[in-house]
């Protein structure tokens, strides 16, 4: 598999080529250290895949994509986060946050081999994608005019509201426009579990379990909520976590 690397930074491109050796199928053919290169090089290689930086001098990674004639699978690596909206609104494969983690690189090229795998030509927009996010997965998040990039492992809680989800990270507890069902659909099950009809919880999360009404259970979050679990879901629950 062919990949190029546009960066403006050497020290960058050097050390995604050495993350990239423990990738024997990806082969770097070629870099670019802007988007006029970069537009050469793609034209007269067409590579399967291109790490696009986002901020270079001249025109943006976005500026270059825009005038290719035919985009290749794109990883955008960028220490940079609030691009991650438009990045998916392009198609992108990922959005890697410099300093590229290697297990945030091998779950980009696993995507990649998916994709490969379904005969897919094109990366798959954020918002119709079916596969399961990891906990290490990181999601982008956006309320009115705030966003956020948000490490899967970090979210605590999903409550419905409607038809809308409030996510619990951190302070912030913005919402979505996703049922509580849409997203149980495409969460890890070891790691998150559908408490009752309006919560989803992170187990690794959970603070304290205290027994509760009708042989129910109250879980405790790291953030202070409350959530009772249900008792049909109780009884998962146990099953889940004895030994």
């Amino acid at each position: 598999m062919k990949a190029i690397i546009i960066d403006d930074e050497r020290l960058a491109r050097n050390e995604l080529k050495k993350l990239l050796m423990e990738f024997p199928e990806i082969e770097v053919v070629a870099e670019a250290a802007n988007a006029g290169e970069g537009i050469e090089k793609i034209e007269h290689i067409n590579p399967d895949l291109v790490f696009l930086d986002i901020q270079m001098p001249g025109k943006t990674g976005f500026d270059m994509l825009s005038e290719l004639d035919r985009t290749p699978n794109v990883i955008f690596t960028t220490a940079y986060d609030e691009y991650a909206l438009k990045a998916f609104e392009v198609n992108a494969l990922d959005y890697l946050l410099k300093p590229v983690e290697p297990k945030r690189l091998a779950d980009a090229i696993q995507k990649l081999h998916m994709q490969d795998e379904r005969g897919e030509t094109n990366p798959l927009p954020l918002n119709v994608n079916r596969s399961i996010l990891s906990e290490n997965d990181q999601v982008f998040v956006k309320d009115g005019e705030r966003c956020w990039f948000v490490k899967l492992s970090d979210i605590r809680l999903f409550e419905s509201v409607g038809n809308y989800a409030k996510v619990y990270f951190g302070p912030n507890k913005p919402l979505i426009l996703k049922s509580l069902n849409a997203l149980e659909e495409r969460l890890d099950e070891k790691t998150f579990f559908r408490a009752n009809r309006k919560h989803i919880v992170n187990l690794r999360l959970i603070d304290k379990i205290e027994p509760y009404f009708n042989g129910g259970l109250l879980l405790e979050l790291k953030g202070g909520e409350k959530i009772e679990v249900s008792r049909r879901q109780t009884v998962k629950f146990k099953e889940m976590m004895s030994l």
